[in-house]
């Protein structure tokens, strides 16, 4: 059972997290401006630390594992929480995401999104952002860096299964680029939604790349049974009971 104390430092971490959001976009906002190079490093600079304050405040430490993706890839990872976004954002040098186009309209988020390159798409029209992303990746007008892509669309909390959508075999198809997947435990620590925040180790681990060339079902078969094992390994090293699957 959480105790009161553990609740209350939660609180604390979470105000003085978007408190740092709003201090750093507005100190790093004219540098921005003039060169994205700023604009990467504002978004790493607050990355790092929601994870020293995570560490700091609720006793959450983070952990990246596995050879971590410098070149012009796309990132494939279980999505469990915010926590796992901040932890690939803190150590990937140009990230940049498919977002929901809600998101590019808030003044913080929507400014540095669109400085680092993300690709806005409404809601229930992801093919269409798919197809935009395949066009301008081979126009050579898409900015280099690491596409991080969200197979099954969405965060699905410790333990749920939900299964992977087509979308990411199609972009690693079309662009002809590798896929780095990346597994995680964040959400047996941070869930998808609430304060709580609970002490522990955080994982995320980049995975052994998959290759260009292969056909769409075989990779998508190859990147959920990859990410979906390693990720329950993490949680079951975390000590969360996984529930049993029927097969």
């Amino acid at each position: 059972m959480p105790y009161p104390i553990q609740w209350f430092l939660s609180l604390i971490f979470v105000v003085q997290m978007y408190l740092a959001m709003i201090v750093l976009a507005l100190v790093f906002a004219p540098f921005a401006m003039i060169s994205r190079v700023y604009a990467y490093a504002a978004c790493r600079t607050y990355c790092r630390w929601v994870r020293f304050s995570a560490r700091w405040l609720v006793g959450l430490r983070s952990e990246i594992r596995g050879d971590i993706p410098t070149d012009e890839v796309l990132i494939a990872s279980k999505h469990q929480s915010f926590f796992d976004i901040i932890m690939i954002v803190s150590v990937v040098p140009r990230p940049k995401f498919i977002m929901k186009k809600q998101l590019t309209l808030t003044p913080i988020v929507g400014y540095y999104a669109k400085r680092i390159g993300c690709v806005a798409v409404d809601r229930g029209k992801r093919g269409q952002a798919i197809k935009k992303m395949v066009a301008d990746v081979k126009s050579g007008s898409s900015l280099p860096g690491q596409l991080i892509i969200f197979p099954q669309g969405t965060r699905v909390a410790a333990g749920v299964h939900m299964p992977y959508k087509v979308g990411t075999g199609v972009l690693y198809e079309q662009t002809g680029q590798g896929i780095v997947p990346a597994a995680t435990n964040v959400g047996v620590f941070w869930p998808r939604r609430g304060v709580y925040r609970a002490r522990g180790l955080a994982v995320v681990e980049f995975l052994p790349r998959i290759t260009p060339g292969k056909p769409i079902k075989e990779v998508m078969k190859e990147l959920e049974e990859v990410i979906e094992t390693a990720s329950d390994q993490l949680m079951a090293e975390a000590g969360f009971t996984l529930p049993s699957r029927a097969t």
